[in-house]
């Protein structure tokens, strides 16, 4: 049935009120509607994946002054004495000539030992089938030492591992031989000697008890 001209313009304006209160209830509920933006969450991408936030390192480099040694048992000067004495010990067991009296030679590496491990490097480097082996072959062997590292530090010894390099000429051919030695210096009195010489391979401990 046809409504008169006012009363469809009464009719057609009720119904535009009533699509826009419609229209506004589906934008204001959460989560309704194909064009509703998703709330973001924290660590997570539009894509759903869950995103690490950047930190800040914990350690970073500082410039303030830290002195290593007031947290070591020895002091600066102790510790630079022992690893001189390892390094002219290792130097002094790897130089040596086929012409000399093997109790020299012994005699000059126990300068640097206590009086236990001295007596065992004397009877090695004394040993007759050490002896007349170089003598055959001519063996003169110079050799250099530098401390490579620190493995433990003790109130009353060190051990280091030092690298000791030998510049060998025999008849046999010249070569250059390069090894790592674990070498524990420990405290004697007023001194320090050294306590045992290991291959580094074999690890050393530093007990000083035995």
């Amino acid at each position: 049935m046809a409504l008169p001209g006012d009363k469809r313009g009464l009719a057609f304006a009720a119904i535009v009120a009533v699509i826009a209160a419609v229209g506004l209830y589906v934008t204001m509920w959460p989560g309704s509607g194909e064009s509703a933006e998703e709330e973001p969450v924290a660590g997570r991408t539009p894509s759903g994946v869950v995103t690490v936030p950047r930190s800040t390192p914990l350690a970073t480099a500082s410039d303030a002054p830290f002195d290593i040694y007031a947290y070591l048992p020895m002091s600066k000067e102790q510790l630079a004495a022992s690893a001189d004495l390892a390094e002219r010990f290792t130097a002094a067991y790897g130089t040596f000539r086929y012409d000399e009296d093997p109790a020299a030679y012994a005699d000059r590496v126990k300068a640097f030992a206590t009086a236990d491990l001295g007596a065992v490097l004397a009877r090695t480097l004394t040993s007759p089938g050490t002896v007349e082996r170089n003598r055959a072959d001519e063996v003169v062997s110079t050799a250099t030492a530098k401390v490579k590292e620190i493995r433990s530090v003790e109130k009353t010894s060190v051990v280091l591992v030092v690298t000791g390099t030998q510049q060998i000429t025999a008849k046999s051919g010249n070569k250059q031989l390069t090894d790592d030695y674990a070498v524990t210096v420990s405290e004697m009195g007023t001194d320090w000697r050294v306590f045992d010489l290991q291959p580094a391979g074999e690890g050393q401990d530093g007990d000083t008890t035995g």
